[in-house]
């Protein structure tokens, strides 16, 4: 298993080089890749990233049609829909390896440092309340607080899905599946395992 989720970190990567390079090659998006769809699908890695718009996972890693189960939330933080999303995609399509992406300049992040819960309009609040946590453990370290906080976010996220869902655990457990945190930089393109 470790050696099929390596060979997809690579695809994932080698596609981000074509995309930063601008030699995306845009496969896998034609008829025949659609109408293959209707088979049902197999995609390589289930990516939970963040909703911003500059930010979509199929673009960044130059793949296709049915190439990536992508689920984008604010923050790319992890609630019950999600884990039962990520769990039909383990359970259902054997999908082997989790990434989650976070961002440059992510504007949740960004919000959260700034902003109390308790203050913000409508459900925003439980954005702040999920990414609270990031932010307290580096808080008081060196950097920028807002990138640190981001690639902190991503790393417990991963940390947290490996004991949460019972389908996404027991699989983690196997090896059946990989998990891991990874660092979009929306200037350079380049995307980075952390």
């Amino acid at each position: 298993m470790e050696f099929i989720v390596q060979n997809i970190l690579n695809e994932l990567l080698e596609g981000n080089k074509r995309f930063v390079n601008e030699k995306s090659e845009f496969k896998g998006l034609g008829k025949e890749r659609r109408l293959e769809g209707l088979n049902g699908q197999s995609p390589k890695a289930i990516i939970i990233g963040c909703a911003d718009s500059r930010v979509p996972p199929e673009l960044i890693f130059d793949q296709g049609l049915g190439d990536l189960f992508v689920l984008r939330v604010a923050g790319n933080i992890v609630d019950d829909a999600i884990i039962g999303s990520i769990e039909y995609a383990v359970a259902n399509l054997q999908t082997p390896l989790i990434m989650i992406l976070s961002h440059t300049k992510c504007g949740a992040i960004g919000a959260a440092i700034m902003s109390n819960p308790d203050q913000v309009p409508g459900k925003i609040g439980s954005l702040i309340d999920a990414i609270q946590p990031a932010i307290d453990r580096v808080r008081y370290q060196s950097g920028d607080l807002q990138d640190n906080a981001t690639k902190e976010n991503a790393r417990l996220i991963a940390e947290r899905l490996k004991s949460q869902g019972e389908i996404i655990k027991d699989a983690y457990q196997k090896g059946e599946v990989e998990i891991l945190a990874a660092y979009y930089d929306i200037e350079s393109g380049i995307v980075s395992k952390l």
